[in-house]
């Protein structure tokens, strides 16, 4: 189910100054008609910023089919969100602010994103606090996204149906962003912090615990009775409840918030990121997108009971991310076009060790890469639609059958 709308309006790209950053410019905007589940209009309605915060307009409704949900008697509806993104996040110094229930970030497709946690515990004290992905997971849709009972459909775990997650060849897109301001990313980046190595799947530096009764928490903590867990078993197996894992720094590239500093395309200078974690068969791996806690300080309005709903300043500018431009220079072309499997790029300039990027309609840059001798790019990863090519020589628009 990894389809996408597009737009097929021919257009180039507009120029992004620089003040238009990726908080601003990552976003999948909805050209004006398109709608998704119950006719609602999907993707993003609007982006607008200030030279402080981003302020995203939301129905919540992707772009993609979603649904049915299995056992879930919810219907997803309007929630007519306008998130707050700032544009100058921090790291959070002090103590370290816990990830809630409800929305916790905002996918590009103003989707929300909840933590793995499902609002239920062994006993309703607190202390077992159950897995959404293991307790719910019958309700996830080929998506592996569900409605809440207010309409919210969010996903707890990898967006699948956002972006292409067996793509192990390139550096994953940027996805979404936390609501301390950081983005987040799909499951591969480059080996290494510092934007080199070979492209890996990000690893969390969570783990099973290994117990064979629940009678202490994950740091130690040693319970009472009256506050054990159920015995580990086919109904209660472990990863049933979230204290079932432990964190291990350094086990894998990420830190407690599942997350590190580092270069990405977006952020050539670098910046902190959180990564989406699967394992090898694509499945979530704990804690799915952003730990039990963020890493920066979090804005109030986001988060919380009736959030989600930031009044947009006067002064505040509005994003379009496309323009029509007549006759765009160029200094290369491309063989096929429209193109299936592979295209070539021709020209009349030595593009070898260039690097080049393909947009997407609504002006996202979806693939990055270094041309090599030949110009040959591999599409296949590409849905059906119209894609811009750019070089530093110029912009080419390609259809992809």
């Amino acid at each position: 189910m990894k389809t996408m709308l597009f737009t097929t309006s021919f257009f180039f790209l507009s120029l992004i100054s620089k003040s238009q950053t990726p908080e601003i410019t990552s976003w999948i905007i909805n050209p004006g008609s398109e709608t998704g589940y119950g006719n609602i209009p999907s993707n993003c309605q609007a982006v607008q910023y200030t030279d402080d915060d981003v302020y995203v307009s939301c129905t919540c409704i992707p772009g993609y089919d979603i649904g049915p949900w299995t056992g879930n008697p919810n219907e997803p509806s309007n929630q007519d969100f306008t998130f707050m993104i700032t544009r100058n996040p921090l790291e959070n110094t002090g103590t370290d602010v816990v990830t809630g229930l409800g929305h916790i970030g905002v996918w590009t497709n103003g989707v929300s994103l909840f933590n793995p946690k499902d609002a239920f515990s062994y006993n309703d004290d607190g202390v077992w606090n159950q897995n959404a992905i293991v307790a719910e997971a019958i309700s996830f849709d080929d998506c592996l996204g569900h409605p809440a009972p207010n309409g919210e459909y969010h996903t707890h775990l990898n967006p699948t149906c956002l972006y292409d997650d067996t793509n192990d060849q390139e550096h994953s897109p940027l996805i979404g962003f936390a609501f301390d301001g950081f983005p987040i990313y799909g499951a591969h980046a480059y080996e290494n912090t510092d934007g080199t190595g070979s492209i890996v799947r990000m690893e969390s530096s969570y783990q099973m615990r290994d117990i064979t009764e629940r009678h202490t928490l994950p740091d130690g903590t040693v319970l009472n009775a009256s506050e054990y867990g159920p015995a580990i078993s086919n109904q209660y197996p472990l990863g049933y409840y979230i204290e079932d894992y432990e964190f291990v720094n350094q086990l894998g590239h990420l830190d407690k918030h599942n997350g590190r500093w580092c270069i990405t395309p977006d952020y050539p200078a670098g910046t902190y990121s959180y990564f989406v974690t699967i394992d090898e068969n694509l499945d979530g791996v704990y804690p799915y997108i952003i730990g039990p806690t963020y890493y920066g300080a979090v804005q109030s309005g986001n988060t919380g009971p009736q959030s989600g709903h930031n009044t947009v300043p006067e002064d505040a500018l509005t994003y379009s991310p496309t323009a029509v431009v007549e006759n765009e220079p160029s200094s290369f072309s491309i063989h096929p076009n429209p193109a299936s499997e592979f295209i070539l790029l021709s020209s009349s300039e030595n593009l070898v060790n260039a690097s080049y990027s393909i947009i997407n309609s609504w002006g996202q840059t979806i693939m990055k890469g270094t041309l090599k001798s030949g110009y040959q790019v591999d599409v296949r990863a590409l849905s059906a639609g119209v894609y811009f090519v750019k070089t530093a020589t110029g912009v080419t628009r390609l259809m992809k059958q």
